[in-house]
């Protein structure tokens, strides 16, 4: 028997925003990999073993699942959203890099719905023009590379979206966020907290800049701050296509 892994997102939380590609996939794999809340996602059936493991043992996960693909195994490993956007294909890649024995593995990337772009589309279309996307956590850089991040995208007035704005072990760094960010940005630029989008306590909300406090945000919630141009029209948010 042949063994792969694929790496697959599993949307931002509902189920119709799971790809038909990855349905079909977790309907073949024999193993399932991946972070705790993500595994509890996935339904539990005969012949299908679940391997769910904690947070920041990424690479210890990705060396399982090429393992266990060596070993003939079809293997899954899941993460929310998209697998490419902050998630476990950067990891199982890193991995693969320091494992030459699992160099010919067949590795497949099964893209999915991230929470960043669910949420504009909740919002409506605050990315609608050029933006980027930080990730607001310091585990796997100085937070000093995150400042100079926002300094820099703030002044070529980027649309962001931030992912792990706020946690119980750094509660202060999204103040610290905000205040970088008032100091290069106009104080009526709109920024929308969506938290939990397309699950059943979905929250929504639309401030400026001058408006937004740091408790506005936690772990579930994707942060998205609009450019100069992005405005409200009724209570859509929306960018422009165009920048003068």
């Amino acid at each position: 028997m042949t063994g792969w892994v694929a790496i697959a997102g599993l949307g931002p939380g509902r189920d119709d925003l799971v790809t038909p590609e990855v349905t079909a996939m977790l309907a073949e794999a024999t193993d399932v990999i991946g972070y705790i809340p993500y595994v509890k996602r996935v339904a539990p059936r005969d012949g299908l073993t679940l391997h769910p493991t904690d947070n920041r043992v990424e690479i210890d996960r990705a060396t399982h699942a090429l393992t266990l693909a060596a070993e003939g195994r079809r293997v899954a490993v899941v993460s929310g959203g998209d697998p490419g956007v902050f998630a476990m294909a950067s990891a199982v890649f890193e991995a693969l890099e320091g494992k030459p024995q699992f160099a010919e593995t067949d590795i497949r990337v099964l893209p999915g719905i991230t929470a960043m772009l669910a949420a504009a589309a909740r919002a409506g279309a605050p990315l609608g023009h050029d933006f980027c996307a930080i990730n607001l956590s310091d585990n796997l850089k100085p937070w000093s590379v995150i400042e100079r991040r926002l300094r820099l995208a703030a002044q070529a007035d980027f649309a962001m979206a931030f992912y792990n704005p706020r946690s119980r072990s750094r509660p202060h760094q999204f103040g610290d966020a905000l205040a970088i960010l008032r100091e290069e940005c106009a104080p009526d630029r709109l920024i929308t907290f969506a938290r939990a989008i397309s699950r059943p306590d979905e929250a929504l909300n639309t401030v400026t800049l001058a408006e937004a406090t740091a408790e506005m945000a936690d772990m579930q919630t994707v942060v998205l701050l609009g450019n100069s141009q992005t405005r409200l029209v009724g209570r859509y948010v929306y960018t422009p296509r165009s920048a003068s």
